[in-house]
């Protein structure tokens, strides 16, 4: 199928050829009719695009912060990595669409196949041919709307849900500053609800075309006629809102605010314009400044938005569904008039000049719509074929290698993770094949296709599981989904390279286990990359051999998450130590020799915050701090462990020292910018495993040991008292 994308890095638009998504559970796929572009805020991102690199740091210095933290955590080569490879992709384009649902997924019954939906979201309502749409993100289209008309909901709802920010009532009068599409439609939305509107814009066709549906006056915002506008239809108080609309970076239009707003007034940001507010004029009016969060309650809460969890509309009565669907109903009964703001319907085959067009001036519009083929989507066939088979157990098979041809990877997930810290250590490397790409979203699936040279990209697993020719599958989505396709991997007969953690929980471990019992395949290797550090292995191996228990203290200094992160999932992709733990874990076992039998957890009142404390066979310990509310500039990783008269210091992968008593003590150091947590070392000792047919890496009672020792500080938080996991063996 086609979708519109854009690199951010070079500014290039494509109209691009990407496997159609799949139909997950919780949504629907829907074929596109039309979809319309947001000439504000698209126009915006296709702006940035093209800047230079020092341009594109200056319009996102929110952005430029998490580069440096990155740097201080992971040193240059890994930043510069993830933020190259963040650059230098396909990103797609488009929120408000209208389509008509081709296959419906598990637990949606609201609509059927052949009904017309309309749809939102950055991430589902794109342009593209064909999106995967979650149930809370699109709602029926009433009888008689027209699609074209039903594709403004997103960008309706939007307004909408400024209006509501602005709680207007019959007979009072507001300012709307900026007359683009949304200034457009708030003006309408505030007509519709009984209240005289005034609008502001430099541009006179647009003022035109407000006045023309329903503004009682418009004017230059340099011009005295907005202000005398406003003095006679408010008799000289102000109005009662401004709903601040425009974009750039001049801050007139919250001054104009201040000026023309009455006493106690109310000003609602809905665009994303300059907010340095004159202290003064706000004080001495006491202005009520409120923003406009997108689409309404539920945006930016991915529980919502992508587990179909509604709010109770006895508390929240406005979601941004219910929004989008109120909005849908203006338009059938005629409240609201879409149809003269389009200034043009372009085919989508147009898609890229039409960009480009508005992009350079020559296409002045408030909106443009583009209009998609009907037709049906072909997918290419995968390639068969023949390897021999060798039995493995009672229950399966595992395909015997063909020698002398390059070990042949599937990558499910093709996430920041995969792009930045796995792939670039694959591509390009000898005897390496990367044979297939998996994805539940197409573009991150052509994206990776694109850099690292994947033979294809699809978002059909199955297709990729029965391929024979498919030496090992490496699982890199998120957390939930880990154990499930590890253990249909492991069904299929595949070397299975899964990153942490294997399983979030004891029933999803017991069935990668059931499926490695039933196949005899047991060529499983997780993602513990630290124990393949160049400088903790050499750190080790000068500590030497010990004698007596040994003293471990890890400080793990995590960090805080950004709010929306799907990290912070824990219902659906667990806590953030169930996430990453394992790590840790496996690092103290390999460097005490062993695997855990108990396990002991707290955490300070008021936070989860896991102590976690390993015993060892030989009487051993391992302390594991895991904080969250560390300085950012400190290491995010330091350990000690004591035993025999000496101490080996290891310092977030930047420096180590071995101390001993007779001796000097050794000490190792790598510069920030070298900074190697193993990733390279791990990956080429699992495909050297998968070539030669010997051990995995890291053996599998290993792998277990450390997923269950990871579970159970859950139960050992929960019960205040030991754990033995030698019970649970």
């Amino acid at each position: 199928m086609k979708q519109v994308v854009q690199n951010y890095k070079s500014g290039e638009l494509a109209l691009l050829d990407v496997p159609v998504p799949g139909c997950k559970p919780g949504g629907v796929l829907v074929r596109t009719a039309y979809s319309l572009i947001s000439t504000g805020t698209e126009l915006m991102k296709v702006s940035e695009a093209g800047m230079s690199m020092v341009g594109k740091a200056r319009s996102r210095p929110d952005q430029v912060a998490k580069v440096v933290q990155s740097v201080a955590a992971n040193g240059v080569p890994a930043t510069y990595r993830k933020v190259m490879g963040k650059l230098d992709s396909y990103t797609p384009l488009g929120y408000s669409l209208c389509g008509v649902v081709e296959e419906v997924g598990a637990g949606v019954d609201d609509v059927k196949a052949g009904d017309l939906v309309a749809c939102a979201g950055n991430e589902h309502a794109l342009h593209a041919e064909l999106n995967w749409v979650p149930k809370n993100l699109y709602t029926p289209v009433p009888d008689g709307l027209a699609p074209r008309h039903a594709a403004f909901g997103t960008v309706g709802s939007i307004a909408l849900q400024g209006v509501r920010q602005g709680e207007p009532r019959l007979g009072e009068t507001a300012l709307v500053i900026g007359l683009g599409l949304i200034g457009q439609l708030v003006a309408q939305l505030l007509t519709a609800s009984g209240v005289r509107v005034v609008g502001v814009d430099p541009d006179p066709a647009r003022r035109a075309l407000a006045e023309r549906l329903g503004a009682e006056a418009c004017g230059d915002p340099d011009s005295d006629a907005v202000a005398n506008a406003v003095a006679r239809l408010t008799g000289g108080h102000g109005v009662d809102q401004v709903y601040l609309a425009a974009g750039g970076d001049s801050n007139q239009p919250v001054e104009l605010a201040a000026r023309l707003c009455r006493d106690r007034g109310r000003v609602v940001d809905i665009g994303k314009c300059r907010l340095d507010l004159p202290w003064n004029a706000y004080y001495e009016k006491e202005l009520d400044v409120r923003f406009s969060r997108s689409y309404g309650p539920g945006r930016y809460d991915p529980e919502y938005e992508l587990e179909g969890r509604d709010y109770p509309i006895g508390y929240v009565r406005w979601t941004e569904r219910r929004n989008l669907a109120c909005f849908l109903d203006l338009l059938a009964r005629g409240g609201v008039d879409v149809e003269p703001l389009i200034s043009r319907v372009a085919g989508f085959e147009e898609a890229v000049e039409t960009y480009r067009s508005l992009q350079d001036g020559e296409l002045k519009a408030v909106a443009v719509l583009f209009r998609y083929p009907e037709g049906d989507v072909e997918e290419a066939a995968a390639p068969e074929v023949a390897v021999p088979e060798v039995r493995r157990g009672e229950g399966g098979t595992v395909p015997a290698r063909v020698s002398g041809r390059p070990v042949r990877l599937a990558f499910v997930g093709a996430g920041n993770y995969a792009s930045s810290m796995l792939l670039p250590h694959l591509a390009g490397r000898e005897g390496v094949e990367l044979s297939a790409v998996v994805t539940t979203t197409a573009l991150s699936a052509a994206n990776a296709r694109r850099k690292f040279g994947f033979g294809r990209a699809t978002t059909d697993l199955d297709a990729v599981l029965d391929d024979p020719s498919v030496d090992a599958v490496f699982v890199v989505t998120r957390h939930s989904s880990h154990a499930e396709l590890t253990r249909r991997a492991l069904l299929a007969g595949k070397a299975v390279f899964v990153e942490k953690p294997l399983a979030l929980t004891e029933d999803e471990l017991a069935g990668v286990l059931a499926a490695v019992e039933k196949s005899g395949n047991d060529r499983l290797q997780v993602g513990f990359n630290r124990r393949f550090s160049p400088l903790l292995r050499e750190a080790k191996e000068r500590f030497g051999t010990r004698t007596g228990p040994a003293s471990l203290r890890y400080l793990v200094n995590a960090g805080r998450l950004d709010h929306g992160s799907w990290y912070l999932r824990q219902g659906s992709e667990g806590s953030r130590f169930a996430g990453e733990g394992g790590h840790f874990i496996d690092t103290a076992s390999w460097l005490l020799g062993a695997d855990p039998v108990s396990v002991y957890a707290v955490s300070p009142p008021g936070n989860e915050d896991p102590q976690v404390v390993l015993g060892y066979p030989d009487g051993s310990t391992a302390t594991i701090s895991y904080v969250t509310g560390g300085a950012p500039g400190f290491p995010k990783e330091t350990l000690d462990l004591v035993a025999d008269g000496r101490v080996l210091r290891f310092d977030d992968f930047v420096r180590a020292a071995v101390y001993d008593g007779r001796r000097k003590g050794w000490v190792g150091s790598r510069l920030p910018k070298a900074r190697d947590k193993g990733q390279n070392a791990e990956l080429a000792a699992f495909v050297r495993a998968v070539r030669t047919g010997g051990p995995m890496p890291v053996p599998l009672e290993s792998l277990v040991a450390t997923t269950a020792a990871t579970l159970a500080v859950r139960t050992a938080l929960a019960s205040r008292v030991p754990v033995s996991l030698a019970a649970a063996r």
